[in-house]
């Protein structure tokens, strides 16, 4: 008995990164594969979150044959947590392939924004956002899912 509130004290970061609808979401500024920055703001309404390689390679696959601008065209930002990529191998390879892409890849290499969201490991997590504040929030472990629901988000 006297172990349990030690456990529950492990537990806590479980939870801390739990969004509910209505929850604002601090504004950021990171720099993306062209080494342009950019900060989120009020006027995003899909924010997308990849923690590992797998989900943004789901990204990868659901918009690479997609024009450039069709993200941005629907208000939408990608943000990948590339902490674990050996740095090397993000300046010498990662990022100068990514710079091929038709979207913007916003790139947290030091994992202080993506730990903010709730992504799984090989998952997209999508959030609906609305001047800031979380209004849904999905998860795709699919490329395919990912494209139509991006198909279905109105473009500007």
């Amino acid at each position: 008995m006297k172990y349990v509130p030690a456990v529950l004290l492990c537990l806590l970061p479980l939870f801390a990164h739990a969004l509910e609808r209505g929850d604002p979401i601090a504004p950021w500024t990171l720099s993306d594969q062209h080494d342009q920055a950019y900060t989120l703001g009020n006027d995003t309404r899909i924010l997308l979150v990849a923690r590992d390689m797998d989900g943004a390679k789901l990204v990868k696959a659901a918009l690479i044959d997609q024009p450039k601008g069709y993200l941005e065209a629907r208000d939408g930002v990608f943000v990948a947590d590339i902490q674990r990529m050996p740095a090397i191998i993000s300046k010498l390879f990662a990022v100068p392939a990514m710079r091929d892409y038709p979207y913007r890849v916003m790139l947290d290499r030091d994992g202080q924004i993506a730990s903010r969201y709730p992504a799984g490991e090989g998952q997209v997590l999508w959030l609906q956002l609305d001047q800031g504040h979380v209004q849904e929030q999905h998860s795709f472990s699919d490329a395919a899912t990912l494209k139509r629901a991006l198909d279905k988000a109105p473009a500007r």
